[in-house]
């Protein structure tokens, strides 16, 4: 999965790497796409957790036609209300990104990228509802390597469609969707192929099983979901507040929360491999074993992150270079890589205590870490930071509301102390 979640988070900071070739501009446009896609993908990984983690503890029960036909509930219903909430960002984009900041000269290239970006999302969130399916049923081989062929694609389709070849001209921003649409289209063909292969689908007793399984799964899916969709909110007002200080800065924050994503790929690939076998663990009773599996995926959490964190601060101007054509936008990613990337140590153990949470059945613990993450530690340092001392002011107050919340989280847990009687408190 961290191979997977590699190539997948690459082919977007390559997407950035590529744009950015385009101009400041067109950098920028699809900067302030980020939270709306961010908001796509809170709702789907959502439902996501929760179709995982009912799936899981009906396998770690023996309720193998009850985890069937839960399959066929998310692949149908989950894309159903990811299409709905892609058309409803699509008629209010306007609104949307004006608040958001973007202005006349930037909305036109938001709205040429904006269709095709929307229609990648939502058939790549029907590709995550797959490999959800297939992670519950312990497979994680599968998606890792999708996602490395997915992105292999893109990226051979990248220069293609933004820069063209021969007389032909390519579709600049948007050329980047569409590569992204159809390496999703790709990847979910053979996904389609391989679960007609499985056992893991059934269409009998679906309307049963929604009635049963509705009040459950809500009560996964909803505070999971609002903890999922709190990040691109945080995110929009982040954005906002970038973007007082200038194109420049925007497209830097832009690049800098791409290699965010890259640069926590261990954590990301832990959140989505280790839930499964979690809720495994919970639906047989066994907490020893839910107790070593955390303690185990915290240490590595922190020792990683806090290396390769150091490793690329110390290799900031490279990295920069070589995302960046513009000058200014180099400076000031570099800034924002050496000030942000350290933090993601104990940012990672709140990402742990969270995902942790939904899978053993305690969202609304989840819900209220992640509003406190962003809303109480994250924002108001990020603001401060802001009015303090601009691009390296962010850097530093974004570093300081990640490792509080990391702080916070662990506190939370108490996972080494509060293990008792049989049960875990995270």
């Amino acid at each position: 999965m961290a191979l997977g979640v590699l190539s997948l988070l690459g082919f977007q900071l390559v997407d950035s790497a590529f744009i950015a070739r385009l101009g400041t501009a067109p950098l920028a446009a699809q900067s302030f796409t980020f939270p709306m896609s961010f908001l796509i993908i809170g709702v789907q990984v959502g439902i996501g957790i929760a179709i995982a983690a009912l799936i899981a503890r009906a396998l770690g029960a023996g309720e193998e036609a009850r985890a069937r036909r839960l399959g066929s509930l998310v692949m149908i219903g989950g894309s159903l209300l990811i299409a709905g909430l892609c058309i409803a960002l699509w008629l209010w984009q306007t609104p949307i990104f004006r608040q958001l900041g973007a202005d006349d000269a930037i909305l036109p290239l938001i709205r040429r990228y904006w269709g095709p970006q929307l229609l990648a999302s939502w058939v790549g969130a029907v590709l995550y509802f797959g490999y959800s399916l297939f992670r519950a049923h312990g497979d994680t081989r599968l998606p890792g390597k999708m996602m490395v062929l997915t992105s292999l694609i893109n990226l051979a389709l990248d220069p293609l469609l933004i820069f063209g070849i021969g007389d032909w001209a390519g579709l600049g921003l948007p050329g980047a969707a569409w590569a992204t649409t159809l390496a999703f289209a790709t990847g979910l063909g053979v996904l389609a192929w391989r679960l007609r292969q499985t056992d893991w689908l059934s269409t009998q007793g679906l309307i049963e099983e929604a009635r049963t399984s509705t009040r459950p799964f809500m009560g996964i899916a909803g505070p999971a979901m609002i903890s999922q969709l709190m990040p691109p909110l945080a995110a929009m007002l982040a954005t906002a507040i970038v973007a007082d200080l200038g194109e420049t800065a925007v497209a830097a924050w832009g690049l800098a929360s791409r290699l965010e994503t890259v640069s926590l790929m261990v954590v990301l690939a832990l959140t989505m491999s280790l839930p499964p076998w979690l809720a495994r663990c919970y639906g047989g009773g066994d907490w020893r074993q839910i107790r070593r599996l955390m303690t185990l995926a915290m240490k590595v959490v922190v020792v990683w992150q806090l290396g390769l964190g150091v490793a690329l601060a110390l290799l900031a101007p490279w990295i920069a270079s070589l995302l960046a054509g513009n000058p200014d936008v180099r400076t000031e990613l570099a800034v924002l890589i050496r000030g942000l990337l350290p933090s993601y140590a104990l940012l990672g153990i709140c990402m742990l205590v969270v995902s942790a949470s939904n899978a053993l059945g305690w969202p609304l613990r989840a819900m209220v870490m992640s509003c406190v993450r962003l809303f109480a530690c994250y924002l108001p340092c990020l603001w401060l930071g802001a009015q303090w001392g601009g691009v390296p002011g962010i850097a530093i107050g974004a570093a300081i509301g990640n490792a509080l919340a990391g702080i916070v989280a662990w506190g939370v847990s108490s996972l080494h102390r509060e293990c008792r009687k049989g049960r875990e408190i995270l």
